[in-house]
């Protein structure tokens, strides 16, 4: 599976609204939702740091590695 994304579970456990991450850290809902979906190709550090900031998390709290199989 390789890079998978629990941004979605992060916002669900911090009961953060997706509006006020992407107002917060300055992207648009659509791309904050393509990014919760895994749908991106990448993510600036800038980006990943905003959130990490605002969810008071780890950039390994967001992103995870899965081996495949």
């Amino acid at each position: 599976m390789g890079i998978k994304v629990n941004l979605a579970v992060i916002l669900a456990q911090q009961n953060v609204k997706s509006k006020e991450l992407a107002e917060y850290i300055g992207i648009t809902e659509a791309n904050l939702s393509l990014l919760k979906q895994g749908k991106v190709k990448g993510i600036r550090f800038d980006t990943l740091e905003a959130i990490c900031r605002y969810l008071q998390c780890q950039p390994g709290d967001v992103l995870v590695f899965e081996e495949d199989g």
